[in-house]
Order: structure tokens, then C-alpha cells, then sequence
């Protein structure tokens, strides 16, 4: 039986910012460190085959981890327009615990339906899903429908990949705000009969995604 394609959201390698914990979240952001640039190698050559997609965000760090699995797999990589991380407005460049606080007090919020908070100058959760959705949906229309062969692997965030993933398959909180993601951890999801979504790997993490785990600011963006 064919395994059914998964559209694989996965997460930048490291980068200075993600070391120093910066809420680096403006395009186009730091480059990889080394250590970034093995992860993402890392990633591609375990693969067990190549993506029939590959997609990544804006931001450099998004665009250099899909040019390592594009040389890793042969597969194109294509930049797409929203795919970008939270926008934290005037939080950007702070690395101290207040802001981390705040923003994760924020952004713990969206997982529980107030989507439409925001930091100063930053996007509310309703806007983060309003650009970053369609992109998904038109991935899943193109490539994730019939007999679709081989997966679509998308380059993006921990932040955004998680309130994404939360809204498309139902993954509940807490564990959606209390486990982040490593770098180039995955999150991937395969369409259901119903248009809906179901979530088969958060992280580790496999289900039932009912892991606890003690609320964290120390990795804000993961």
C-alpha cells in the first residue's frame, strides 16, 4: 500500500539569531550558521524520497535550508510570497525575557481563539493565517489531490508552523504552544476525505499529541 503524500512543513536551520534567542522575524533575516548549514544537509539526505515540491519562505535562512535539499534531492526549490515568520513589530531584534514573555503570552493567546491580539506593530493571528492558508491550500490543490506522488516540503517557522498546523488538523493546546520545534524538526500533515487535515508527526512527537510540557519562552520562535 502506497504511503499517501504528506505536504512536510519543516522548520529553517539555526541561525545566530535562533543561538541568541532573537525575535528575528523581519525578511530577510540571518543567514545559517554553519551548524544550520549541516542541519539542513542533514535533512535533505535523510529523506527517504525526493519531494515532488519544494517551497520556501522569503527569508534567507528558509531560502538557504531549501537550497541544501534541493542539492541533496534534486529537487527544485521555489520561493512563495507569505510564507514568512510572525511579524512582532517593534519586538523584532529583542532578545530579553520581557519581550519573549510578551510575545508568547500573545501568542499562547491565538492557540486559544484570541486571534486578534498583536505586538506593537506586529500582525494579529488572524493575519498570520490569512496569508500563510491560501498559499497551503493551493499547494494541497496542485499537487496533494488523487494520486498524488511524493510529498510537498514547505521551508517556514516554528511560530507559524505551529498556529498553522494547530487551525488546519485540530492539534490541541497546550502542546501546541508548550512543545516548539527544533530546527529542521518537521510537522506534517496529509489531507483527509473531508478537505480537512490530520496531523501525523508534530517534532518527536507522533499521536496522540497530548505530551505536557512546562511553558517556555526560551526558544520564542521554534
Amino acid at each position: 500500500m502506497r504511503t499517501p503524500a504528506k505536504l512536510v512543513l519543516v522548520r529553517h536551520g539555526e541561525t545566530e539569531g535562533n543561538i541568541a534567542k532573537i525575535l528575528d522575524t523581519q525578511v530577510p533575516g540571518l543567514p545559517l550558521t554553519e551548524r544550520g548549514v549541516a542541519q539542513a544537509k542533514a535533512f535533505g539526505a535523510a529523506l527517504v524520497r525526493a519531494p515532488q515540491v519544494l517551497v520556501s519562505s522569503e527569508a534567507l535562512r528558509a531560502r538557504q535550508t531549501a537550497s541544501y535539499i534541493e542539492a541533496a534531492t534534486g529537487t527544485q526549490a521555489h520561493v512563495l510570497d507569505g510564507l514568512y515568520e510572525v511579524q512582532v513589530g517593534e519586538l523584532h531584534g529583542r532578545s530579553d525575557r520581557e519581550a519573549h514573555e510578551f510575545f508568547q503570552k500573545i501568542y499562547r493567546g491565538w492557540h486559544h481563539g484570541e486571534l486578534d491580539t498583536r505586538a506593537p506593530g506586529g500582525e494579529s493571528g488572524h493575519e498570520v493565517l490569512e496569508r500563510i492558508v491560501p498559499v497551503l491550500d493551493g499547494l494541497r490543490e496542485e499537487f496533494l489531490t488523487g494520486d498524488a506522488d511524493g510529498d510537498v516540503v514547505v521551508v517556514n517557522h516554528g511560530a507559524a508552523m505551529r498556529l498553522v498546523a494547530m487551525t488546519l488538523a485540530g492539534v490541541a493546546p497546550p502542546f501546541t504552544t508548550n512543545n516548539h520545534l527544533d530546527n529542521t524538526e518537521t510537522i506534517e500533515l496529509v489531507p483527509t476525505e473531508n478537505g480537512g487535515w490530520e496531523c501525523l508527526r508534530w517534532g518527536r512527537f507522533l499521536p496522540p499529541f497530548t505530551v505536557k510540557a512546562a511553558p517556555s519562552a526560551d526558544d520564542p520562535m521554534g
